[in-house]
């Protein structure tokens, strides 16, 4: 057992961060892996039990970083992006939400055995799915935006009202067991004054960023320490009311259509990814030997495959009977409901309460909600990129190429991008300079791609890299800066700077903007010289008998080496400061003078000359 607290801070870090990384590296569930890894830090090795080692701070701790979670994610709920969707997100809210919950407490009653009041507040409690498992699993299935959108709003909408489904389920209980309805009334009361705390912080928190009170610097931990104030003082009132406080406050702020938004989200999601690894290594690090032995309770396994298999699909088929929803995105969304943070933190909360209560059953509330959050995460983490392409809902294949600024160069290179079977768009605000992306079926968007609107009207789900390719190379650097959170630095590319007399954009360069692609001389007039002066773009295979050393020395000295794709279908640029090595099997794109096409063409024809006169010869 490790005594060192700082110590087990660290280790946990490493922990979380470290699965995230290799759940990244092997295409694996992220929050598998962490629960693998708490696993075994905690009950499996006995390395660690982080509730008893960090005592009376381990509650608040779990409950704060929960606050923060929920915000962020939250902060994503923009109304304009659930356009369209509205009735079936706001049925599965509600009515789903409420079907799911009188299902799931009669199974609680009837398969798990608990007492119905036992049974009603941990049924609330289970109609939870979360931003920490849904949004996770929806950057690695890649789904089309439909499905995705759905299920990010009902888990970020139906986080808090789970919670408050349990506190009103128990606050139930004490009313018909004491016959007093000052706590019911009192629960109404703070549910309300919630909302209004969040509502009113949101406003006075955008408020003073559009009237400048806040400087730049400031307004990140301005936003972390009112969500903590806003949690607080809301859960003092009444518990678990913080959660409801700090959805109504990221909403309030998504929607103000506040200038700063954008950093203050790739904050809290640096954040949020932080939190909830260490978060639910701790959670799976507090589980006891005997809280994993009695999950095989078969009243446990009972229960859970009922929440999976009749619970979960019926609720999401009766709420949204009469929508506009296909049949197969109510299957996935019937089947998809991992629960997380939310649904372990607040069962061991009802567990301890319950049992002062006096009800005994609630003993295995934390290896029934641990069983059902393990089972789900691992059940639907793995089964949900199958699902969704068995379905057509999937957008995988090969990463695609986004390229900001419609130019010959531009249609040249996606063509051939296109031809090899690679998703690519051009973008541009001119339809003059996307006239002959067009005219050659190569898709296209015409808008500007800075714009907000260009989020709501444009899926850049299939796409994994962009290239800056304007001739405004502030502009370029301005694209790739931007989209460095969604796309990451070493897959945001522009192309190289083209120096005026007494400019210094090189050194500018260095430190924002994209990565400088192909070679110095690759500016935006020389390509697009290159390609009207008749270069052509030219695929080259890589095989045993034709090496890559061999392809440089038949490489023209004016040819320029552009990208390489790998048989995995991954994509790598030549830049300025990587050295590619394509192996057997890669495919090479340069842009080949014309000369060298010519004398290919001259060969084929004097090779097929050479035919016909020797057969007419015999």
């Amino acid at each position: 057992m490790i005594e060192s607290i700082l110590l087990m801070f660290t280790i946990i870090g490493l922990l979380g961060v470290g699965s995230q990384w290799v759940a990244w590296r092997f295409r694996l569930p992220a929050i598998v892996v962490m629960s693998i890894a708490g696993l075994l830090a905690g009950p499996v090795l006995g390395l660690m039990n982080p509730e008893q080692d960090f005592g009376d701070l381990y509650n608040p701790i779990i409950s704060l970083a929960v606050a923060v979670i929920l915000f962020e994610g939250s902060l994503n709920l923009d109304f304009k992006e659930v356009r369209g969707l509205g009735r079936p997100v706001f049925r599965i809210v509600t009515f789903g939400a409420f079907i799911a919950w009188i299902l799931g407490s009669l199974a609680a009653h009837y398969v798990a055995g608990l007492s119905w009041a036992v049974a009603f507040t941990i049924g609330g409690l289970f109609i939870v799915t979360g931003p920490t498992v849904i949004l996770p699993l929806l950057r690695q299935a890649k789904l089309k935006p439909r499905p995705a959108k759905i299920l990010k709003w009902e888990g970020i909408i139906v986080d808090p009202i789970g919670a408050l489904l349990a506190v009103f389920a128990f606050e139930i209980i004490v009313f018909l067991t004491s016959n007093e309805s000052g706590p019911l009334f009192m629960f109404f009361l703070a549910s309300i004054f919630a909302g209004f705390l969040g509502f009113g912080l949101g406003k006075a928190v955008g408020f003073m960023f559009e009237k400048g009170y806040v400087p730049e610097f400031l307004k990140s931990p301005v936003v972390f320490a009112s969500v903590i104030a806003c949690f607080t003082i809301a859960d003092e009132v009444v518990h678990e009311t913080g959660l409801l406080s700090v959805t109504v406050m990221g909403m309030t702020l998504a929607n103000m259509r506040i200038s700063s938004i954008n950093d203050m989200r790739h904050f809290k999601e640096n954040i949020s990814l932080l939190l909830i690894s260490t978060i639910f290594i701790m959670l799976t690090a507090s589980l006891t030997q005997e809280t994993l032995l009695e999950i095989l309770n078969i009243r446990i396994i009972g229960f859970v495959l009922l929440m999976l298999f009749i619970v979960r699909p019926l609720s999401i088929f009766l709420s949204t009977a009469g929508t506009d929803l296909s049949k197969s995105e109510k299957l996935l969304v019937g089947w998809i409901a991992p629960r997380g943070i939310v649904a372990l933190t607040v069962a061991g909360y009802f567990a301890s309460v319950l049992l002062e209560e006096g009800f005994e059953d609630a003993s295995i509330l934390i290896s029934l909600t641990f069983a059902l959050v393990f089972t789900t995460v691992v059940a639907h983490g793995f089964s949900i990129g199958v699902l969704s392409k068995k379905l057509g809902l999937s957008m995988e294949g090969p990463p695609g190429v986004l390229i900001t600024g419609g130019s010959a160069f531009s249609t040249g290179l996606a063509k051939t991008l296109e031809d090899m079977k690679v998703p690519v768009l051009i973008s541009d605000s001119s339809w003059e300079r996307l006239s002959s992306a067009r005219s050659q079926g190569i898709k296209s968007y015409h808008g500007e791609i800075l714009s907000e609107q260009t989020e709501y009207y444009l899926d850049m789900t299939p796409y994994e890299y962009i290239l800056g390719a304007t001739e405004i190379d502030s502009y370029n650097a301005l694209v790739c800066t931007t989209f460095v959170p969604e796309f990451g630095r070493n897959n945001s590319f522009q192309l190289s700077l083209c120096n005026q007399e007494g400019d210094d954009l090189e050194d500018l360069g260095h430190t924002i903007g994209g990565r400088l692609l192909f070679s110095e001389e690759a500016s935006w007039e020389n390509l697009n010289d290159m390609v009207l002066n008749g270069y052509v773009f030219r695929k080259t295979n890589i095989t045993e008998r034709y090496s890559y050393q061999q392809y440089l020395e038949n490489l023209d000295e004016q040819a320029l080496k552009l990208l390489v794709k790998k048989p995995t279908g991954k994509i790598e640029f030549f830049t300025h400061e990587n050295g590619l090595k394509p192996e057997t099997g890669d495919v090479i794109v340069s842009l080949t003078p014309p000369s060298k096409e010519f004398e290919k063409i001259q060969e084929k024809l004097e090779e097929k000359r050479n035919g016909k006169n020797g057969k007419a010869n015999k």
